[in-house]
């Protein structure tokens, strides 16, 4: 039985896909959300090869859509299903599912879901791909999830378009919380690698001791474990927190990215490797050089272009975008209405500095819907940080006092702003007089708005 054209058009509604043969044992599942199952107490192996219902300790052959539809032979559509994992956690599911006849005989069935979660699961939610394109290949995001109306990151979302054509190595600088994941992932699914996976190595996380059997793998007794670097061949290899790296670190990764092979442990070859490398920091690269914490042949290989982000706080024209752009995704995925954002919540977005920049937003939107009552945003619902923040605002009479980096900002400004009217507006003679790079100094211009 094949769905008329409106049905269709309600399935690209649907997320998940699952084909089972006419016992209901499963031949196929692919769900946008199995790193949020996982978290539910599911696994990739629960699914392939066993009866479908024995993935929820509810199901039954006689309340499963998909055994329903296999006894009877008629389609059920936009049918609302709660399920149980094994775990004791529960979520609601939405499917169509329809019947596969081959020679009028029933011979399996295929099911279309979209699945809801409640509050107490909407943090798994940060795994959930959307992109039921690029899915396959480790990423979440794309550049359509930078959301901005500002001009300067409208300028960066269109670099990105640029140089996801080549495969000159890419640093991304930005706080804590800016973004610099979701634009490492949106230049790998808009470059030719697409296809190819996107490998995160947290470099935080590296320790010395086992380095090198992370990064390139082992061979030992006949079996072979690949290293990080091997498994984005053919991909991107996302470097997140190279700051992180100890010098030693650095010296063997540049060696690597230099001579394009690897060596695994125990191994007698060398790997010849075809990756895109992209490294994030959440500190200026030039207070790195500076402070010897960075070696500068390997910042030159591994910065070839540089993409300075900015804070939340110098693009809060985008915040108000950015919270129903939140909403509108929990909206989408749980068992929430949300009918409105109070005024006073915007005004206090508006006036909050974000220190912790979109992240912070996002964290501030996810706790107002958990404690929010009749679908409304209010103040009382954001987390007390922002809250006390509002009430120190409006106590009568009291002086503003700047932060310490407030102070360096507004002194740094001052002392750009003097050389760039001693050099006459011109940005290489300004760099030259303060001892900085031109692309260091153009981000500084846009950030204290000099041009």
């Amino acid at each position: 039985m094949i769905p008329d054209l409106e049905s269709f058009k309600r399935l690209a509604d649907f997320d998940n896909v699952l084909v089972v043969d006419d016992e209901g044992t499963t031949l196929y599942y692919d769900l946008a959300d199995l790193n949020v199952l996982s978290k539910l107490g599911h696994r990739p192996e629960d699914f392939l090869g066993r009866k479908v219902t024995s993935f929820y300790t509810n199901l039954t052959d006689d309340n499963s859509t998909v055994m329903t539809v296999l006894h009877t032979g008629e389609a059920m559509t936009m049918v609302h299903q709660k399920l149980v994992t094994k775990t004791g956690q529960t979520y609601d599911s939405l499917s169509s599912t329809y019947p596969i006849e081959e020679n009028g005989v029933i011979v399996g069935a295929i099911e279309f879901s979209k699945h809801f979660y409640s509050k107490e699961h909407m943090q798994y939610l940060d795994h959930y791909s959307s992109h039921k394109i690029y899915r396959k290949n480790n990423t979440i995001y794309t550049i359509d999830d930078l959301i901005t109306q500002n001009e300067g990151m409208k300028a960066i979302k269109e670099k990105m378009e640029r140089i996801a054509q080549h495969d000159s190595t890419i640093l991304i600088y930005g706080k804590t919380g800016t973004g610099k994941e979701i634009v490492a992932q949106a230049i790998h699914n808009r470059s030719n690698r697409f296809g190819q996976p996107f490998i995160t190595l947290n470099c935080r996380a590296l320790s010395e001791d086992r380095a090198d059997q992370v990064l390139w793998g082992t061979e030992h007794d006949g079996e072979t474990q690949f290293g990080i670097v091997e498994q984005a061949n053919g991909g991107t290899l996302f470097l997140d927190g190279i700051n992180e790296l100890s010098p030693q670190l650095q010296a063997k990764l540049l060696q690597v990215i230099e001579e394009k092979t690897i060596r695994r442990l125990g191994g007698t070859t060398d790997i010849h490797l075809d990756v895109h490398l992209i490294s994030s920091t959440n500190e200026d690269p030039e207070t790195l050089l500076q402070e010897k914490r960075m070696r500068e042949d390997f910042y030159y290989r591994v910065g070839v272009i540089q993409i300075d982000l900015p804070e939340l706080k110098e693009r809060k024209e985008d915040i108000e975008q950015l919270v129903w752009h939140f909403i509108r995704f929990y909206q989408q995925h749980m068992n929430v209405a949300i009918e409105t954002v109070e005024p006073e919540v915007m005004q206090l977005f508006h006036h909050y500095s974000w220190p912790g920049n979109v992240r912070e937003l996002k964290n501030a939107v996810e706790t107002a819907i958990n404690q929010m009552q009749a679908g409304v945003i209010t103040v009382g619902d954001l987390p007390r940080k922002i809250r006390q923040h509002e009430n120190r605002r409006d106590v009568p009479g009291e002086r503003k006092i700047m932060d310490l980096k407030e102070k360096v900002d507004e002194y740094e400004r001052a002392i750009i702003a003097e050389e760039l009217s001693k050099a006459n507006g011109i940005i290489a003679e300004t760099a030259r007089r303060l001892g900085v790079s031109k692309q260091t100094l153009k981000y500084k211009l846009t950030k204290y708005e000099l041009r």
